[in-house]
């Protein structure tokens, strides 16, 4: 009997321990599922510690300038002779927007169009000292500048990598909205790399729906983690008020022109040489690529970087220095942060072949690196694409009139009636045609015998309009 109870005993007991063995492992066990993020499921109730450690680095900015009006149709009456002279009006209009110290010796970061021709710049601090600053440095081409004040032991934000920045991040706007010092509001990013906005002849904005009001120009936006990841600039709007879309350049972007400006004085911005258009699915495809990514060189500088590295008029370009290259813009920032005397890896496509040659950048000597517009291809039934244009020869005395190179061959059309497939594409008078189908025109002889081999309701041309080169689809 001892015994039976014994052995009970022990069944109970071991069943015990394999029921609790079975529990534990399945409380512990690692589950498949979806990773979320830490601050998702402990979400953040303020930000107010973060408020507290930025908002002493961003200042206010009051400026005053000179404006001057010419003088109206009724002051042209009033001080005609022998009354007097006509004259304009003056008066002085002050302004103000935000800024974000940058150095712990006075430094300080803003847009340009908050101190531009500013005459007198008074800037406020957290703790409510003022400071005259002076402007060390602009940049118009990304609406930056940097001034300075006579000041020391200055709060610092630290900054933030914009690169790492993702759709739907938490962001803080902290400015001056209105005179409203110190505002701070909050949103999150609604996109990245807007190049097509503008605002500034070098762009690759955030876009936030944080409210940003005129005052917050020059303030920044803030992650998370209390880091700067954009200075705000500007914002889309039909009211002149808060309408749910904000812009602001970018850390990494910011940054690089901010060391320019405090060592130099001024943006000294790399370039190669060369013109480039976005690609297109009927570019691509006329280019024997699969898929639209790259950039189209329609035109190279001689004896320029991209020129020595051996860079043709039709490339196209694929990678910059390992990094894909999906429009011209983000072409054109990279080239221009690039390193003087750097080395730069290009991966093209070039006739059915990638191919890998490196260049090494020089200083912009001017805008000579520009993009252009695509002309899309429109539909309809298969007809002579240039049908209804009429083109002379390039002579060398029209060649400037209508801002061609020397070096340029092509015939200039200088007549295209209204509603012809070639004026539908976006073709023009005065436009020089350089390539069909990817052969050279040097005379009206090419042309003609180039339009008689088309037998495809779309031809791939080469313009160059005004001293720009692109490339467009004609026909249907």
């Amino acid at each position: 009997m001892n015994r039976k109870k014994l052995s009970l005993i022990i069944l109970i007991f071991a069943i015990g321990c394999l029921t609790g063995a079975i529990i534990f492992y399945l409380i512990t066990a690692p589950r498949q599922s979806i990773p979320i993020y830490r601050d998702i499921t402990e979400p953040v109730k303020s930000f107010a510690e973060i408020v507290k450690a930025v908002s002493p680095s961003v200042v206010n900015i009051s400026t005053t300038r000179t404006v001057q009006t010419p003088p109206t149709l009724e002051d042209l009456f009033e001080f005609l002779p022998p009354f007097g002279n006509s004259h304009s009006k003056k008066w002085k209009e002050m302004s103000m927007g935000s800024g974000v110290i940058v150095s712990n010796d006075g430094y300080l970061l803003t847009n340009y169009h908050v101190v531009e021709q500013a005459e007198d710049i008074k800037v406020t601090l957290y703790d409510r000292r003022t400071f005259k600053a002076t402007i060390i440095g602009a940049d118009p081409k990304t609406d930056l500048a940097v001034i300075k004040i006579n000041a020391k032991d200055l709060p610092v934000a630290p900054w933030g990598d914009s690169d790492k920045l993702q759709v739907g991040d938490f962001v803080l706007a902290i400015g001056n909205p209105y005179g409203l010092t110190h505002t701070v509001t909050m949103g999150i990013i609604s996109a990245t790399g807007r190049a097509d906005v503008g605002i500034a002849d070098y762009e690759d904005f955030i876009q936030t729906d944080a409210a940003i009001n005129p005052g917050n120009s020059g303030g920044p936006l803030v992650n998370i983690k209390g880091e700067i990841i954009g200075i705000n600039t500007a914002i889309f709007s039909r009211t002149g008020g808060y309408q749910g879309i904000g812009f602001a350049v970018p850390s990494n972007m910011a940054r690089v022109i901010k060391d320019s400006l405090i060592k130099e004085g001024k943006v000294i911005r790399g370039w190669i040489g060369i013109m480039v258009q976005d690609l297109t699915a009927e570019l691509a495809e006329k280019f024997g690529l699969k898929e639209p990514y790259g950039v189209i060189v329609t035109d190279v500088t001689k004896q320029s970087p991209a020129y020595r590295a051996g860079l043709r008029r039709g490339d196209i370009i694929i990678e910059y220095d390992g990094k894909q290259i999906t429009e011209s813009a983000i072409l054109k920032n990279l080239v221009a942060q690039s390193k003087v005397g750097s080395i730069v890896n290009l991966k093209i496509f070039r006739e059915g072949q990638n191919y890998t040659t490196s260049v090494t950048i020089a200083q912009l000597p001017s805008e000579q690196f520009q993009e252009t517009k695509i002309f899309k291809k429109t539909t309809g039934k298969f007809e002579n694409p240039f049908k209804g244009i009429s083109v002379i020869d390039l002579e060398s005395s029209m060649a400037k009139q209508i801002g061609a190179d020397p070096e340029d061959r092509g015939v200039v059309v200088y007549k295209i009636e209204p509603g012809s497939p070639a004026e539908t594409a976006g073709l023009r008078k005065g436009d020089l045609i350089m390539e069909i189908e990817r052969q050279k025109i040097l005379s009206a002889s090419d042309f003609q015998r180039a339009i008689q081999k088309i037998s495809k309701p779309d031809v791939l041309v080469l313009i160059n309009r005004g001293g720009k080169k692109f490339y467009m689809i004609l026909g249907s």
